[in-house]
């Protein structure tokens, strides 16, 4: 994980290491760090902060997918952190049982990857690394857009579960 910075940031500072539910454990990691800095940051930091760590994450995915030579490894979870950083900044202020909620239908999404999510996941998953100068780029974003898709999953069933 310390080869390189990229690695430190895509393995979620090390909760993508663990051995069970490495998606789990980022998300949980997320939730933490954003418990921690919820009342640090203003609405608008929040927002550059996501907005600056998609693309830092797309590098950070792209370098280390490459370095292990696999198009999407368990141990990258940058891309759960920056997703359930959005939903929480987007569904707040809530309390606990509100983010406990976002929490289980984002990892639902995330895990069982129903419709979008999946056709995200797949999107990028059959590129051709041999004769594609663009196929490391494709995956470290690709890694990133299914969480994304999951996310908007997530506050699309939020949204509609508050309108009732």
């Amino acid at each position: 994980m310390m080869a390189h910075p990229a690695h430190v940031i895509a393995m979620g500072f090390g909760s993508g290491l663990s051995p069970k539910a490495p998606g789990t454990m980022g998300t949980l990691w997320a939730w933490g760090l954003f418990a921690l800095l919820q009342n640090r940051l203003t609405v608008l930091q929040w927002g550059w902060l996501i907005a600056l760590s998609i693309p830092i994450g797309w590098w950070a995915c792209t370098v280390t997918a490459k370095h292990m030579r696999v198009m999407d490894p368990g141990s990258i979870v940058w891309d759960e952190v920056v997703a359930f950083w959005l939903v929480l900044w987007l569904i707040s202020p809530t309390g606990f049982l509100g983010q406990l909620a976002a929490f289980a239908l984002f990892r639902f999404f995330d895990a069982v990857k129903p419709g979008p999510v999946a056709w995200a996941d797949k999107l990028y998953h059959d590129v051709d690394l041999a004769s594609d100068a663009w196929a490391w780029r494709k995956a470290g974003w690709g890694i990133m857009l299914d969480d994304l898709v999951a996310a908007f999953c997530t506050l699309l069933v939020i949204a509609l579960w508050q309108t009732r």
